[in-house]
């Protein structure tokens, strides 16, 4: 039986911008199993209501029902002991936990802020009242008040990069030779925006580029191929 997985969509079904989304999906490839992606949108909660909650990514598979980005990794890799492991036992978990809530805490915050407009330009029209009023919540202000230019936003995502970067530029991946869960956890990231947003967040000469061209190119450039919203925004 195909594993489904919910996954958030823009106002077309093939512009997939979750970074949560992002991360299970290459973990998906990187276990080598073969999934159906389901568009779902923000307001669609009934979809997943048999979930027991109102967010995506949601994992089926068979008679197994796993939320969470964090969750389905752990599950991924005790339900397929004989594939690839992702975490890579117990000192790899600790290791991408601890690049999980970087991500989410440090990392999020502020590209959220440089891409608040490409992702509310990708949504359908039926998330835009709720997208606008739950982030509006979050952050406190408005959109507008919200919103970081990429003159202010860049230089502070160059520093808040400055260790995975030095990581990088001496050890392909995050997980060493080979990637692992903490790099698709990372790479979630630059695909949230690389699929909305036309700015650039890394430079060519950037360790942390060349890391994410390998992951782009990983399992037959299955990230490259992502339905970007035009396809001329730059690399």
């Amino acid at each position: 039986m195909v594993i489904t997985l919910y996954d958030l969509a823009g106002a077309e079904d093939s512009i997939r911008f979750s970074p949560h989304c992002w991360r299970v999906r290459m973990a998906l490839r990187h276990k080598g199993l073969d999934f159906e992606a389901i568009p779902w949108r923000f307001t669609e909660k009934d979809v997943i209501a048999f979930s027991g909650q109102g967010a995506v990514p949601v994992l089926v598979d068979g008679q197994r029902t796993v939320v969470d980005s964090w969750e389905i990794a752990r599950y991924l890799d005790a339900a397929y002991p004989d594939s690839p492991s992702l975490l890579g036992g117990e000192q790899g978990t600790a290791h991408a936990l601890f690049i999980k809530l970087w991500c989410e805490q440090t990392l999020h915050p502020l590209v959220l802020r440089m891409i608040l407009f490409d992702i509310f330009a990708a949504l359908h029209e039926k998330d835009i009242d709720y997208f606008r009023r739950t982030r509006e919540a979050r952050l406190g202000m408005t959109l507008e008040q919200a919103v970081l230019p990429p003159e202010q936003g860049l230089p502070q995502l160059a520093q808040v990069l400055s260790v995975p970067r030095a990581v990088l530029a001496v050890q392909p991946y995050l997980g060493g030779i080979s990637p692992s869960f903490a790099d698709y956890l990372l790479l979630g990231v630059f695909m949230w925006a690389r699929t909305v947003s036309p700015i650039r967040l890394l430079q060519a000469d950037d360790p942390m580029y060349a890391w994410r061209e390998r992951l782009l190119d990983a399992f037959d450039g299955y990230a490259r191929k992502a339905r970007r919203i035009h396809d001329s925004y730059p690399e």
